[in-house]
């Protein structure tokens, strides 16, 4: 099947659920087998590694359903559902190491990745070194016998750099190492992981799978090969996911794709006209040809989403900027994105990189691109221009 029909119909079986078109929503702890014999059979299940119902923190049916879903139509083996984005990074980082192992992490990951691995990681005796985003096949330099994972994100969450994925895989594969990435911002439509030599790829599904600003909720798909360790890691630490927050995730799966058009569309048309605003140094999007890694966004996705950042000239002041983005009127200041709406948020890169120093020269602004007018969005913009110019 197509792309739009597989997102449509993963997942989904009516005829096990009395015609209901949706996956109902199963609220439960206790699950009741038929016998000894189905027990001992879905325990034995378990056990390779298949997900079963036997009990509500181990999977029912409104989480298989979404896992399956996400699984199928992002090319995986199997997929696991985790109450938030975070604890899908976490739980995946913790699936493949142990006391001594070292892993490398790229120096645009998100930043509560970097506290997981800078915190918890290093208590547990685990070494993490940032590299330089831009390193492709240069990683096998910092390659140790004891690294157990290479981090990926792509682009970056704050400053969108672009990597070369499949360079980086193939020295990680040649050194026995899990490329594990987090595939947040173009999703399982605009970025085929597992194509590219990804084992593990990772999704903060509060962003465009929920899509509505609603819910919290992670997921992350692996192949046949990383499947055992991470199922059997996050059931370990009892991960598990409400049932109402599953259904909004399956319930905005169903609509990801016409969502992205959209955001791809406004975030491209928005993009455009910051680039030739005069307050503005640069705009990073991988979708524009200016952006220096442009030409491998264009080689290996298949399109972009809402998210990007502004770097202002170095003329204006944190002043200056605290008017411009408190007068927005369809700005929100949130942290997330990945929701209908538009947010702004400031950040300070040059405040924990590490592998690569960070030179703005200006602030750094990042937005979302929601699904309101572009007319509208850059009527609010013009207005923050003026702000910001005092």
């Amino acid at each position: 099947m197509k792309q739009d029909t597989t997102i449509v119909s993963a997942g989904r079986d009516p005829e096990a659920n009395h015609g209901i078109v949706n996956p109902p929503v199963y609220h439960t702890s206790t699950i009741i087998q038929e016998s000894v014999g189905e027990m001992r059979a879905k325990s034995d299940a378990r056990a390779r590694g298949e997900q079963v119902t036997m009990y509500g923190r181990i999977g029912h049916p409104t989480s298989l359903a979404l896992e399956e879903a996400v699984a199928e139509i992002e090319g995986g083996y199997r997929s696991f559902a985790f109450p938030s984005g975070l604890a899908a990074i976490a739980s995946a980082l913790t699936a493949y190491v142990a006391t001594g192992d070292h892993i490398l992490v790229t120096d645009s990951a998100y930043r509560p990745t970097r506290s997981y691995c800078d915190g918890i990681l290093k208590r547990m005796g685990i070494e993490t070194t940032y590299y330089d985003p831009l390193i492709g096949e240069g990683i096998a330099d910092l390659i140790r016998p004891n690294t157990r994972i290479v981090y990926v994100e792509a682009p970056g969450s704050q400053t969108f750099e672009m990597q070369d994925i499949p360079a980086i895989a193939e020295a990680a594969h040649a050194a026995g190492a899990v490329v594990m990435m987090d595939n947040t911002w173009a999703t399982p439509l605009y970025f085929r992981p597992f194509e590219k030599g990804v084992d593990v790829s990772i999704h903060a599904a509060t962003k465009y799978i929920v899509g509505h600003s609603d819910a919290m909720l992670g997921v992350v798909t692996t192949n046949e090969s990383a499947w055992q360790k991470l199922r059997a890691t996050a059931q370990a630490m009892g991960q598990c996911v409400g049932p109402d927050d599953i259904y909004l995730g399956l319930r905005g799966l169903r609509t990801l794709s016409v969502r992205l058009e959209r955001h791809m569309k406004n975030g491209i048309e928005i993009a455009e006209w910051l680039e030739a605003r005069p307050e503005v140094d640069r705009v990073l999007h991988p979708a524009l040809p200016s952006h220096p890694g442009h030409g491998i966004w264009k080689r290996d996705f298949l399109g972009a989403s809402g998210l990007f950042s502004v770097v202002l000239k170095d003329s204006y002041d944190d002043d200056g900027l605290q008017r411009m983005i408190d007068g927005y009127r369809l700005f929100g200041l949130g942290a997330s994105w990945g929701g209908y709406e538009s947010l702004v948020i400031a950040q300070k890169p040059e405040q924990y990189r590490t592998a690569v120093k960070w030179d703005g020269p200006g602030m750094l602004v990042r937005y979302h691109i929601g699904l309101e007018d572009p007319e509208d969005l850059k009527a609010d913009l013009e207005a923050g221009f003026e702000r910001l110019r005092g």
